[in-house]
């Protein structure tokens, strides 16, 4: 392990719940923490290492062994055979400790979005959620400011599955990298957009929540990133204070009177954290949220200086987790603005009707024609698509059914990955090492298939499509997204 930063050391000895001996014996361990946030619109087959889970409702524990008071959680549609987890992430109903990293490359349910590889310091922000916004998720709509890779737009879906989310970064490669993982986790619900914060100021009281995962130096990563050692500098530090502070102040406007903002770093500095906390009392009418936070957590409650705002540390010599900092709050000004609806090019009543064919429940979708595709939109969101087509560059939206030619439907791979294919679709199932095949998009061998489209699947779990013909069985999986190494 390469030597801490001694100007970082020096910093942090004055904040709440340093410990520096323990902080530096931590980072010396070489030890590492797998955790794996499941989708939950997917069928996931899991199997629990430790002997005191059984199928059905089971109480969350600490590695005590003690029930948090949280939340259950729910095993009751798994069966034992694929992924082993150790325990549950106690702040997140749908977190788990990995025993071991295991090669996500070669593991077809990592593809096929039946899980999300997520920091479990990250994943508290569902606690943050269920504290500060709660059940009032229908109808609400929330910003994912600086989005990519889309850990926390994949969190923020399945928690708002009756809401609209906007996962935004400014970034072009990383926006594609963000809109491939939304699409592999397969809601309908999201939208992928690719703007600089400034544009967002255009939306006006548009958003309920409003989520920034701030750039920052990363010093809550060197556990797990030696190379954030040799990068980190207090030049850097002040440098991406500046930029968070301008990030926010951008984006500010957008979020709605009453509205919740969420503001959280990687960055032990309090340069990055507590005093951007004051600089948002300062700038804004604004309102610290304090939360209620289980002392077997580990979590640390510390205060700003200046208006003691609530903010949340999280150090790995505590808890089972890297380096993070959150903090909430409730927007207190604002005025009521109305984003009127545009009109958009509809797909025809046959373009539809073919599509259709494709999709369970298609009457809960609204069709557009984008380019040579159709597009579905749940219904409730059809006019919304169209203000922040207004407003925004999108990169995606709703989920591609597919192309019609003639009077058939190319299904794309967006529709394969969602959660909305038709129950009646032709379907073959293949074993894990078909499943490898087909990812790496070799030509898998199959007899005695059904001409036409089919739908791979690997333990229930669709993978992507494939076209059966009368001699031969094409693989469809993009080729951008295929595996490039050959298996071990």
């Amino acid at each position: 392990m390469r030597q801490l930063p001694a100007s970082l050391m020096a910093s942090l000895t004055k904040i709440e719940g340093f410990d520096k001996e323990a902080f530096e014996k931590v980072h010396a361990s070489g030890e590492q923490v797998t955790s794996v946030r499941l989708n939950p619109q997917k069928v996931l087959n899991v199997k629990r290492e430790t002997a005191d889970m059984k199928l059905g409702i089971s109480p969350i524990k600490n590695d005590e062994g003690k029930v948090s008071p949280s939340f259950t959680f729910d095993v009751s549609r798994f069966t034992p055979g694929v992924l082993p987890f150790t325990s549950s992430i106690p702040w997140c109903p749908h977190g788990l400790y990995l025993p071991e990293r295991p090669s996500f490359t070669f593991d077809p349910l990592f593809h096929a979005g039946a899980y999300y590889v997520q920091e479990a310091s990250s994943m508290f922000l569902w606690e943050v959620l269920r504290q500060t916004v709660g059940d009032n998720t229908a109808g609400a709509k929330v910003l994912d400011l600086c989005a990519a890779p889309g850990g926390k737009s994949t969190l923020l879906a399945s928690y708002f599955k009756d809401g609209l989310v906007v996962a935004n970064d400014t970034i072009r490669s990383r926006a594609a990298v963000l809109a491939e993982n939304i699409t592999k986790w397969g809601s309908a619900n999201t939208v992928v957009s690719n703007n600089d914060p400034k544009a967002f100021a255009k939306l006006e009281s548009y958003f309920d929540v409003m989520v920034i995962d701030a750039p920052c130096s990363g010093s809550g990563l060197f556990r797990r990133d030696e190379d954030a050692i040799s990068e980190w500098s207090e030049e850097n530090v002040l440098l991406c204070s500046q930029r968070q502070q301008r990030i926010i102040a951008d984006a500010y406007n957008a979020l709605k009177k009453d509205g919740i903002l969420i503001y959280s770093t990687c960055s032990y500095s309090q340069e990055e954290d507590e005093q951007i906390l004051d600089w948002l009392c300062e700038e804004f009418e604004i309102e610290s949220l304090k939360l209620s936070i289980n002392q077997e957590w580990g979590i640390v409650e510390t205060a700003s200086d200046k208006h003691k705002a609530h903010g949340y540390r999280f150090y790995p010599y505590k808890l089972k987790g890297e380096g993070f900092f959150i903090s909430a709050f409730k927007k207190n000004d604002g005025r009521e603005v109305q984003h009127h609806a545009q009109g958009v090019q509809k797909s025809s009543k046959e373009e539809v009707f073919i599509a259709s064919m494709f999709i369970n429940k298609p009457a809960e979708f609204f069709y557009i024609k984008q380019a040579e595709s159709i597009v579905a939109i749940p219904l409730q969101w059809a006019g919304d698509i169209t203000v922040l087509q207004k407003n925004l560059y999108l990169r995606k939206a709703g989920i591609t059914i597919g192309t019609v030619k003639g009077k058939d439907l190319i299904p794309g791979h967006e529709l394969a990955m969602s959660a909305i294919t038709a129950d009646n679709l032709p379907v073959v199932s293949l074993s894990k090492e078909q499943a490898i095949q087909y990812l790496q998009k070799k030509e898998v061998p199959l007899n005695n298939l059904e001409k036409g489209w089919t739908l791979a699947k690997y333990n229930g779990i669709n993978l992507g499509w494939l076209k059966v013909l009368h001699n031969r069985v094409n693989n469809y999986y993009p080729v951008e997204w295929r595996i490039l190494k050959e298996k071990p």
